[in-house]
């Protein structure tokens, strides 16, 4: 164990996450095992647990380490359920989300990113099944998912996101513009009817792709 990481997990999960009213044991189990630092490369290993976004190439960014766990919470993801991440950017969210022990998904537009991600997930010994591909088509294949996670920014809630989610299921996603967005929750009540939350303002990276930004 490194103990220079370990006490700036220990840290993070007091001052960042609990004292912002994360409250949920496994969840902030998760963070504080799970190594943040190797998500991040050599240069940027020292901003690994700061309260803010750190590059991590490519125009994309690891969020946060309050805006995960938050996301984390309201998607409230529970053992055994099938999960479909949009965005695996470096792999920090689908290490927490396979540490609290779902079926995870997770789609990665860049290949760059997808391949470090994939490596580093399976170092650490987490299985996540990653492709590279337009998120906001989904992974119709796998559907319906019990909860799907979105880690960009989408004007509207791309429709086959919507359609692969189960009735029930949980949908997080930042919605707004491309500068400012709010964190919302969409819960799937029929085929067509959904219930709305909305979370907090936040900003994200741009979600690219045929039911997303175009560019």
């Amino acid at each position: 164990m490194d103990t220079k990481y370990h006490i700036l997990r220990e840290k993070m999960v007091a001052e960042q996450i609990q004292s912002r009213g994360i409250e949920n044991a496994e969840i902030l189990k998760a963070f504080r095992e799970v190594p943040r630092e190797r998500f991040l490369s050599s240069y940027a290993k020292n901003s690994s647990y700061e309260d803010h976004p750190v590059s991590i190439g490519f125009g994309q960014t690891i969020s946060q380490p309050y805006i995960v766990a938050l996301m984390t919470e309201v998607l409230n993801p529970l053992k055994g359920e099938k999960i479909l991440e949009i965005g695996t950017g470096s792999g920090y969210q689908a290490a927490i989300l396979s540490h609290l022990g779902v079926n995870l998904y997770s789609i990665e537009r860049l290949p760059e990113l997808a391949k470090k991600a994939r490596e580093i997930l399976e170092e650490l010994g987490y299985s996540v099944k990653i492709k590279v591909d337009d998120g906001t088509l989904g992974w119709e294949k796998e559907a319906p998912f019990s909860g799907i996670i979105v880690t960009a920014a989408s004007y509207k809630i791309p429709a086959p996101l919507f359609e692969q989610l189960g009735i029930g299921g949980r949908l997080v996603i930042p919605l707004g513009g491309e500068l400012s967005q709010v964190l919302t929750k969409i819960t799937k009540q029929t085929k067509e009817r959904f219930s709305e939350e909305k979370i907090c303002g936040c900003v994200f990276v741009p979600l690219l792709g045929e039911h997303g930004f175009k560019k």
